[in-house]
């Protein structure tokens, strides 16, 4: 598994909470190894969980940590709904090419609407195997165009976000220059690879405050999007087809 990539040759424009900042993918950027520690965080266990779609087994919570075995492709959801908040937490895919994620703001309909097998609306925090990208590659035989392995975030179903990275340049391991997305992509793509690879744990804090979510994976901001609605709803987590492990879920509100 390749765990060291060249520098993202891009500049991307974010806008911050005070105006305009601009960040460039290839400078330091805004580092934030929070653990969830200090006044106001508290931590999230089976009792701030319920059931959506899941099968009785597909999670089980193991002191601080949180084993799904990814089937069937389900959630399950928080017993409240969040607006402004801070979370931090550790993942970790068991098998090479896992798929999984964290959904902020999830529309309390599209939840009820869950009878069988599915996923929920709302703005999505991709948690996704380096080696996801390897088997949609085949080999060669298509590009990763349109995803990344290293933080992706984006609204799914009636969710609506504007993405700070709709499209990005990275460099492949022998050097060459690859695109992925678009100018008018609501999906927004990292401007650092900075996750491990299946077994090792990655850390994740979120930031979501009046409808701008922002993401810093393994200590460094990388990723975000304003203009989300809605701006409060639920949060989820995903089980989708591949054993995903969670750990020290923990949780900030904020005015």
């Amino acid at each position: 598994m390749v765990t060291k990539y060249r520098s993202i040759l891009v500049t991307v424009l974010f806008l911050g909470f005070a105006g305009l900042s601009h960040l460039q993918a290839d400078e330091t950027t805004s580092v934030a190894k929070i653990d969830g520690s200090g006044p106001g965080w508290v931590s999230l266990g089976k009792a701030d969980f319920a059931k959506v779609n899941s099968a009785d087994d597909t999670w089980s919570f193991k002191g601080d940590e949180i084993h799904c075995t990814g089937k069937p492709v389900s959630v399950m959801r928080t017993q409240k709904q969040y607006t402004n908040f801070e979370l931090v937490c550790e993942w970790r895919h068991m098998k090479d090419a896992g798929n999984s994620g964290i959904f902020v703001w999830t529309i309390p309909a599209s939840l009820e609407s869950l009878k069988g097998p599915g996923l929920p609306q709302g703005i999505e925090v991709q948690v996704l195997d380096l080696g996801y990208k390897d088997a949609f590659e085949q080999g060669g035989k298509r590009k990763a165009d349109w995803f990344t392995c290293h933080g992706d975030v984006f609204p799914v179903g009636a969710s609506k976000m504007k993405a700070f990275t709709p499209a990005i340049e990275y460099s492949d391991e022998d050097g060459a220059p690859y695109k992925v997305g678009q100018p008018k992509s609501t999906r927004s793509f990292p401007t650092q690879r900075l996750t491990h690879p299946h077994g090792e744990w990655n850390h994740y804090y979120v930031r979501a405050i009046n409808g701008e979510v922002r993401l810093w994976v393994n200590g460094e901001e990388v990723n975000g999007g304003r203009d989300c609605q809605p701006a409060t709803g639920y949060l989820a987590l995903e089980a989708e087809a591949a054993p995903v492990q969670f750990r020290n879920l923990r949780i900030r509100e904020l005015p």
